[in-house]
């Protein structure tokens, strides 16, 4: 079997194949760095046998003085040093560009990857939690596939090239030098195991403190009212501190390795200058070679350093990559495209035998052997208690969910076999709290039709009682609406959102409690709006106020998701039953 540590490696690598082009040059630019350094200590040499007069043969046949080999031999190093600098510039500008286009590409996919997902996903994901992984998984895979390739790269031509060299300048010291190699490479793939783990874990816990920001802040005005101010940052500080704990674990066995890879490069090094100095005083090796040699050292043993860093780095963006690719992998269940898209639309809907429990409470079924039909042009309000299963019904027409048994038909074909995209832009819904997007008015309104003109967009809003309070602002359309459209009375934000219906035009609206929120004369207005987007559309109300309902062509009376009665208001006001008591209820109530 594959090792999936190694799969996921290898897949984070290919992330940057579409950039091969860059990372080609920077490989270029990489040899290039690395030559040139490991050329540097020729020079060194060079310089010190000359100063002290042990000149290499091959120089002497050139005919300079010892003060002309010593400038020349700097010169040469000047030059080496301004090619290495020039190409180490190159080599990290474009491997980190080509890195930053590869998480760019990459959050992208994997938002749409996200926003792919059937709602029944995201009612057992935390807002929070997804937004790390864009954020804070997809920042530790930056560094991966970008500097840290071209580093590690780098390291690794310059450790491969100084071990040949140490070879070629003393054998027998660098035998000496390379005996604690195996054991630092066998230290950094089991410290390398255990910090991915703990990585991954790290990473769940700043997931999990994410998530209990993003609900405080998203609602804040509800901290605020309860002044639980102290037990949300109490909430978020445990989270952190979790994350803490995990962090000082990893801390402490990096600390640890990298203590143990310091002392074998260090007794190392020190073996080297005993022996080399033993060498130098016998005769076998010129001082020249003997500094080489240990420049050569110190090159192998910052380039090996650095690799058991890089490594254990590389296994901290293997731990993120994980979470990512199990999004991006993820299929939903139900695609959010592909199938039937009838050339028209009646509006008829059906609901043949229907049962359906939510996927995070599958014991506790909402609907229950539900028979429904919603003919086309009809306006019919459902009405039953707090989990009837009201808006449930809602939910399945736009196909958020799948019946578990039974079929939902829209003109005689099952939902399932229609396109969701397609199917979705049919519907047009306002709900009791509608959301608004942080852009301006007249953005909010052209969601559903980005290609809306202006003029298609103002006589949507006059079609929905909105004209006259938008022209009232001072940026009139322009206005910002906020967050969430907070800066909008409830009111103005359900008239929006009928007018964003009404440009959309589709041919079967649901109407989710829509004027529940509302006092009376900001009610009246609404009510205007929606009779006349209600025009020649098939109509599903879900409410409670018998004010919404009363003009129903037909009244559903949901209970335990089931229909218990059906007919006209004034009709069910004569039978003894749910609807009668709901209304007396309300009419106690005011």
């Amino acid at each position: 079997m594959a090792n999936p540590r190694g799969a996921t490696l290898l897949r984070l690598l290919r992330l940057a194949k579409p950039e091969r082009g860059l990372m080609a040059w920077g490989l270029v630019m990489l040899a290039v760095g690395s030559l040139t350094s490991l050329l540097y200590p020729q020079g060194m040499r060079l310089v010190i046998d000359t100063a002290i007069g042990q000149v290499p043969e091959f120089v002497k046949r050139l005919g300079l003085t010892r003060a002309q080999l010593v400038n020349w031999a700097a010169l040469a190093m000047g030059v080496v040093a301004l090619l290495q600098a020039a190409a180490a510039a190159a080599r990290f500008y474009l491997f980190t560009i080509a890195g930053e286009k590869t998480v760019t590409r990459l959050r992208g996919d994997l938002y749409r990857r996200i926003l792919d997902q059937e709602v029944a996903f995201f009612d057992g994901e935390r807002t929070g939690e997804l937004m790390n992984r864009l954020s804070g998984d997809a920042t530790v895979l930056q560094s991966a596939v970008s500097a840290n390739i071209s580093m590690g790269l780098r390291n690794l031509v310059q450790a491969l090239g100084g071990i040949v060299l140490l070879v070629i300048t003393s054998p027998a010291l660098a035998a000496m030098m390379m005996a604690v190699v195996p054991a630092i490479a066998l230290s950094a793939v089991a410290y390398g195991r255990r910090v991915r783990r703990l990585s991954k874990e790290v990473q769940d816990r700043l997931a999990e403190a994410g998530a209990v920001a993003e609900e405080t802040l998203s609602g804040l005005r509800t901290v605020r009212s309860f002044a639980a101010e102290g037990i949300e940052h109490k909430r978020y500080r445990r989270a952190l501190d979790e994350a803490f704990e995990l962090t000082k674990t990893r801390t402490r066995a990096s600390s640890t390795f990298f203590a143990s890879v310091s002392f074998a490069g260090y007794a190392a090094a020190a073996l080297v200058f005993w022996y080399g100095g033993k060498q130098v005083s016998e005769g076998r090796m010129s001082a020249g070679q003997l500094t080489s040699f240990l420049v050569y050292t110190l090159i192998v043993g910052f380039a090996l350093g650095s690799l058991a860093d890089l490594w254990a780095d590389f296994m901290k963006a293997v731990g993120a990559a994980d979470r990512v690719f199990a999004l991006l992998d993820r299929s939903p269940a139900i695609a959010p495209s592909g199938g039937e898209r009838p050339a028209r639309v009646d509006g008829h809907v059906e609901l043949t035998q229907v049962s359906f429990a939510y996927p995070t409470r599958p014991e506790m079924t909402v609907l229950d052997r539900l028979d429904l039909q919603l003919r086309p042009g009809e306006v019919m309000a459902v009405v039953g208690p707090s989990g009837a299963g009201k808006s449930t019904i809602a939910a399945l027409l736009a196909r958020f969910y799948d019946p578990e048994r039974g079929t939902v038909r829209l003109d005689g074909r099952d939902l399932r076999t229609l396109d969701p995209d397609w199917l979705r832009r049919q519907i047009g819904a306002v709900a009791q709290e509608p959301i608004l997007f942080s852009t301006s008015v007249a953005e909010n309104i052209r969601y559903g039709r980005p290609d809306a003109t202006d003029e298609e967009v103002h006589a949507a809003a006059r079609a929905a009682n909105a004209d006259d309070f938008i022209r009232a602002f001072p940026d009139g359309y322009r206005t910002l609406v906020g967050e969430r459209g907070v800066q909008l009375s409830g009111g103005q934000k359900q008239r929006v959102a009928i007018a964003r219906a009404v440009l959309k035009d589709p041919r079967i609206l649901i109407l989710d409690e829509a004027t529940s929120a509302l006092d009376a004369e900001n009610e009246h207005l609404v009510r205007e709006a929606l009779e006349h987007l209600m025009k020649g559309r098939t109509t599903l109300v879900i409410a409670h106020r018998l004010s919404t309902v009363i003009g129903a062509a037909r009244v559903i009376v949901l209970d335990h998701g089931r229909v218990v009665q059906s007919g006209t208001h004034a009709a069910l006001m004569l039978e003894e039953g749910l609807y009668r008591r709901l209304v007396e209820r309300q009419f106690v109530a005011a």
